[in-house]
This record gives structure tokens, C-alpha cells and sequence, in this order.
């Protein structure tokens, strides 16, 4: 007996986040890219689910975070069907490519620690579990994700992160705001660093520091909102599929900032 059903819309909204006519335009999106193919590419064999369920089935886990053996009954199918839906759709759901932009537009990086069970990946950080570190970028004006990198072990530092995720090329000829911790990489904007020996800074600075800050803090609400996918706050999959649950929970949350 199937318990939770895009049907009825009242499960959308706590599920997803997202308004009944934003999840059916999200629908319509994975069935433009390629959301109705057949089960396992195998003829013949068809989903137990219709595409909108299935759609919601990835939701609800990246919201709740449930097993696979818990989120399986909600929706009438085994464990296992539950598996390969979340496989087959979840990299359906990623974030599309920014295609036009302002010249001047500003993007503001940070990263973020998403404690991951794969140990081939994650490292022990200093939130003291196995993490792994995960490069966020939003417009500074529209606090929408532009970008997400690759997770990379959570013991390297956002400096190193930054290049090796991917995100820096992403974001190349484009000005880009971050914290102290981006040091190294000529091409961000940070704050001023204080002198050492107790000297003060010039006030001049001290305002610039005062304004950085408050841009700054757009990046951190957006990561904010996106641990209310409860999926990143300890990830049982492969460290493999985290790159495209993070881009789909940043894909899920631009709609749903766009009302």
C-alpha cells in the first residue's frame, strides 16, 4: 500500500520545499531529461512508480534522510526498487549550467563539511567525524547556487579545496568573494588581514571588512537552507553520488527561492 503520492498535494510541500506548480515545471524538467526511460535501460520493464512519485521518492530522502528500507513502504516498492529510483533520477535533478550572466556580477564561495560514511573519501575533520568538504557558490544578488564543486576529504583546507573541486575553473573571469581561509588563491576578494604585533587597521579597511562581512553572510544562509535536506547533515550513500545530491538539493533550493 503506497502511503505518500505526488497526487496529493499536500505531501509536496513538506517533502520538497516546493509549491504543487513548482514540482510539477521540476517534473516536466526530468522528463525533458530523459526521466521517463524505462527501468534499468532493460525493454520491456517499466517503473512501478509514475515519474512525479518518483520524483518526490528522491525528495523525501534527501529531506528526511530515511532508509531505504523506511522509505520503501511509503511508496509501495522494496528497498531495492527505492535504490534504483534514487540512483536513476538523482543526477537528473542536478543543477542546470549558468548560461548568461552579468558582466559585473559578483559570486560568493564557501564550503561547507557534509559528514560522509564512505571512508574511501571522507576524513576525519574538525567537526570530529568523517567528513568531506563541499565548495558552494551563490550569485551575491539573487542568492541563488551558481555553482557546487567536487567533495573533496574534509581534513584540506578551502584554499586547496577551492582548486581542486573544480569550482575555481567554474567560476573563472568572474569576481569572487570568500572568507580568510581562501588565502592563496590571488583571484578572490577577502578580507583585510590585520598586521601583526597588535597594530590596528586603518578604519578605512575596518569598513570594508564591516561590508565584506555582511555580503559574506548571504553564503552562509544559503548553506543553511540546504541542511534542511537532512541527507547532508550525515550521508550514508557512496561518495560517489554526493556531487549530484548536492547540485539537486541546489537545484531544489533556487526553485524554491524563486516563490
Amino acid at each position: 500500500m503506497q502511503v505518500i503520492s505526488a497526487s496529493r498535494s499536500e505531501w509536496i510541500v513538506p517533502f520538497t520545499g516546493l509549491q504543487p506548480g513548482q514540482f510539477r515545471k521540476l517534473v516536466a524538467l526530468v522528463a525533458q531529461r530523459g526521466g521517463e526511460e524505462i527501468a534499468d535501460g532493460r525493454p520491456g520493464r517499466q517503473w512501478a512508480l509514475p515519474l512525479a512519485d518518483r520524483v518526490l521518492l528522491v525528495a523525501t530522502y534527501w529531506r528526511t534522510n530515511l532508509t531505504m528500507r523506511q522509505i520503501g513502504p511509503l511508496f509501495g516498492v522494496s528497498h531495492s526498487a527505492a535504490h534504483r529510483v534514487i540512483d536513476s533520477l538523482s543526477p537528473l535533478l542536478a543543477l542546470a549550467p549558468v548560461r548568461k550572466r552579468r558582466i559585473d556580477s559578483v559570486a560568493i564561495v564557501d564550503g561547507t563539511l557534509v559528514p560522509t560514511r564512505d571512508h574511501r573519501l571522507a576524513a576525519p575533520s574538525k567537526n570530529y567525524r568523517y567528513s568531506t568538504n563541499v565548495q558552494v557558490a551563490i550569485d551575491a544578488e539573487t542568492r541563488l547556487v551558481i555553482a557546487t564543486g567536487d567533495p573533496q576529504p574534509g581534513n584540506r583546507n578551502d584554499c586547496t579545496v577551492y582548486r581542486d573541486s573544480g569550482i575555481a575553473d567554474t567560476l573563472a573571469e568572474r569576481p569572487v568573494m570568500a572568507d580568510g581561509g581562501y588565502r592563496g588563491n590571488l583571484d578572490v576578494i577577502m578580507p583585510y588581514r590585520k598586521p601583526g604585533k597588535g597594530t590596528e587597521l586603518p578604519a578605512w579597511k575596518d569598513e570594508l571588512n564591516a561590508t565584506h562581512r555582511r555580503v559574506r553572510a548571504r553564503i552562509e544562509h544559503a548553506l543553511a537552507r540546504m541542511k534542511c535536506w537532512r541527507i547532508l547533515r550525515d550521508y550514508r550513500r557512496a561518495a560517489t553520488t554526493l556531487a549530484d545530491t548536492v547540485s539537486g538539493i541546489a537545484h531544489l533550493h533556487n526553485i524554491h527561492l524563486l516563490g
